[in-house]
């Protein structure tokens, strides 16, 4: 029920009530200092990690590849020799590729892939080849017979013509009908006997499964490169959209609400039409008489369909839904009227405040800002690692998979009791305590990422709170509203309301790090045989998915309540709950009425820009086939054009729902506080007035 006047006294008015209240509050005090001391705390610890980071860590780890003795190819003294060479292919298709991502034969740096054929026995007879086979070895053999080259593995046992794929050599297969083929023959000498072509995929698929994506992605980078310009043209388009959206919302919102309505009433009674007339038809039907008691249970569902009972039962659950939904229209009609005028208000308020439609673009790069730093953190943190080396051996040794040094390793006991095994680079890792503790920075890093960008997100909030309430609250619009509103509310929000900001979006940046702590345990527990854990598991990531979306809807109101009075966060958040508790059906009313509008604007942006994107990059039409730029995945910009799309009306229409919240909250309190005398006017428009049958008394 609505509140009346004097529900301040009925609800227990708070100490603080000003009856003379008329806008947001411009003397105000700094609020949650103690939060705000421990936000900045936490700020200067995470540029600490950063810089702690960005010392220990290379990148390069993970974006050239690494030979035997954990040097990158194409750096430093490899300059010259970008591309990597396996000296027996065949021994990347052991299954230890897969758990330790590096193949157990040695690897060199090469200036470029073998484009020919050689075996070590017939190159060391030929001086010309000799000189041409030496250039991928990993020392110089000097005058060594084959058997000790081999033995120690300074040089391959055979060449095979190759070529470059993802800065490594592999071998040039072809087909010659259904017979793979390398370099043209169907076999090649491995310098020890003549093995078929087709030994060598599984190798290559193996040494190419961490590998592959990076060819894809240089062909979509490819493609952005060809098209980005449509794709920006496409994404204003969408920018075009939401404004004229926006607008006709001021003209034609009530339209639009009493249309849908009456459209999903139509679908209903549509539904209950075609249910009586399959259940008529079905009359005569031999075996349609029988009732479901007596059918039991079947797992094909479309038997139901031919029975008369199933039919009716649809015909009566649907004829409740209808009835229901025509009674709550009768008994709700003047709260959905007065969601439409707070909808149309909301109009007019984003007319006033102009430059709040583009505020999204503000809060879009403290976002970018925000997940870079992330980003590059992580990065600088997974590659701060030391190289690790393992014993890897053809025959069965004691000291396999065993970590090994391999300045010293020809002197070693593993050497000694293991002659045919070498120490090779494995991956990177470490001893050292930074290294043990790895995990708690990007724990750390992670936690700070959530808390950091709940706090940009709630910065917006507040911001366009502060802005919209000094719409409503002005008497005289625009005279009595700020000279730059959102300005002014962004100063209020960074200078008194830091600490406030920060302890909603540490409240929430918790909630998530715990979900994500949940998906991490269900993601090892995926093989466990114990249904109870998993059910346990599943209805915590339920509660605390449920949770994370009740802190949301609370701290959008609290800021809203913040932006206004300029009280801490905790009584915000109380005076906030109330107030929607004594008002719960209009909440519910003006929430699922706004949101299905803007979902429906937000689906019609996106299916016109995505249709335009679809029929313009694929070529299916022929008004476009001149323009279109040829590319390998003509998806790439389609699903860019619906992402941007998407995202850039969520933008502008996070900013008008953001507008009736406020207004909404605004809207309440005015209802609560004023009573239209003289003194205590009410500040709504007009068509609100009339909408609840008020007016304000005359002087």
């Amino acid at each position: 029920m609505p509140v009346e006047e004097g529900a301040y006294k009925k609800s227990g008015q708070p100490k603080e009530f000003d009856p003379d209240f008329k806008g947001p509050i411009q003397n105000r005090g700094c609020t949650d200092i103690i939060c705000c001391i421990f936000f900045i705390v936490a700020i200067v610890g995470y540029v600490a990690v950063g810089i702690l980071a960005w010392t220990h860590g290379d990148p390069r780890k993970v974006i050239y590849p690494t030979d035997s003795l954990g040097q990158y190819c194409g750096q430093g003294k490899l300059e010259k020799q970008p591309l990597l060479f396996y000296f027996n292919m065949m021994k990347c298709a052991s299954p230890m590729v897969l758990l330790e991502f590096q193949c157990p034969t040695p690897q060199v740096c090469v200036e470029k892939c073998p484009d020919r054929t050689l075996t070590l026995v017939t190159a060391i007879g030929n001086t010309q080849d000799w000189e041409y086979y030496k250039s991928y070895c990993r020392a110089d053999p000097g005058t060594k017979p084959v058997v000790d080259i081999l033995q120690k593995k300074l040089c391959p046992a055979y060449l095979i013509s190759s070529k470059p794929f993802l800065q490594r050599c592999f071998p040039s297969l072809g087909k010659k009908g259904d017979v793979i083929t390398v370099g043209d023959q169907e076999t090649f000498n491995d310098g020890d006997k003549m093995r078929d072509a087709k030994d060598l995929v599984a190798g290559m698929k193996n040494a190419t499964i961490v590998m592959e994506g990076r060819q894809v992605a240089m062909k979509i980078f490819e493609d952005y490169t060809k098209s980005w310009y449509w794709i920006l043209i496409c994404l204003l388009v969408a920018v075009v959209l939401s404004l004229i959206f926006i607008v006709l919302l001021r003209y034609l919102a009530g339209i639009m609400v009493w249309v849908m309505i009456f459209m999903v009433i139509a679908v209903v009674a549509c539904g209950i039409a075609h249910c009586s007339i399959k259940y008529v038809n079905l009359k005569d039907t031999p075996g349609s008489n029988i009732t479901l008691q007596q059918l039991g249970f079947q797992p094909d569902f479309s038997l139901y369909l031919h029975i008369r009972q199933s039919w009716l039962a649809f015909i009566i659950i649907l004829a409740i839904l209808e009835v229901i939904i025509i009674i709550l229209l009768i008994f709700l009609r003047k709260r959905i009227r007065i969601a439409v005028q707070l909808m149309k208000e909301a109009s007019r308020a984003v007319g006033y405040v102009m430059s709040s439609l583009f505020y999204p673009i503000f809060t879009f790069l403290l976002l970018t800002i925000v997940i870079v730093y992330w980003g590059v953190t992580a990065v600088f943190l997974s590659t701060s690692s030391e190289p690790v080396y393992k014993v890897f051996n053809e025959t069965d040794c004691p000291h396999a998979r065993q970590t090994c040094d391999p300045e010293n390793f020809t002197l070693s006991t593993m050497k000694r009791d293991c002659p045919r095994s070498e120490c090779l680079f494995a991956f990177y890792g470490g001893e050292t305590p930074y290294h043990k503790y790895l995990i708690i920075l990007q724990f750390y890093n992670i936690f700070l990422f959530f808390w950091c960008a709940n706090f940009v997100t709630a910065l917006g909030q507040m911001t366009l709170a502060g802005a919209f309430a000094s719409y409503y609250w002005a008497p005289n619009k625009p005279s009595d509203m700020p000279a730059y509103p959102l300005c002014a509310s962004l100063g209020r929000s960074l200078r008194y309301h830091t600490g406030s900001l920060a302890f909603g979006s540490l409240i929430l940046a918790i909630v998530q790090i715990i979900r994500v702590l949940l998906e991490y345990i269900d993601h090892k527990l995926k093989g466990a045989e114990n249904k109870f854990a998993k059910f346990l598991l599943c209805c915590l990531k339920c509660c605390f998915w449920c949770l994370e979306k009740f802190i949301k809807f609370m701290n959008r109101n609290a800021y809203i309540m913040v932006a206004i009075y300029g009280k801490n966060f905790c009584r915000s958040a109380r005076d906030a709950f109330f107030l929607l508790m004594r008002n719960v059906i209009r909440v519910v009313v003006l929430d699922k009425v706004t949101d299905f509008i803007l979902f429906l604007g937000k689906l019609l942006i996106v299916g016109l820009v995505g249709i335009f994107a679809f029929f313009f990059f694929s070529g299916h039409t022929d008004a476009f086939k001149g323009a279109t730029p040829s590319l390998h995945y003509y998806w790439v910009p389609i699903l860019t054009v619906l992402v941007g799309s998407y995202l850039i009306a969520h933008g502008f229409f996070s900013v008008y729902a953001m507008c009736v919240d406020t207004l909404f909250l605004c809207f309440l309190e005015d209802l609560e506080r004023n009573d239209g005398s003289p003194k205590r006017a009410y500040l709504m428009s007009e068509n609100l007035l009339n909408v609840l049958r008020k007016k304000n008394q005359a002087n």
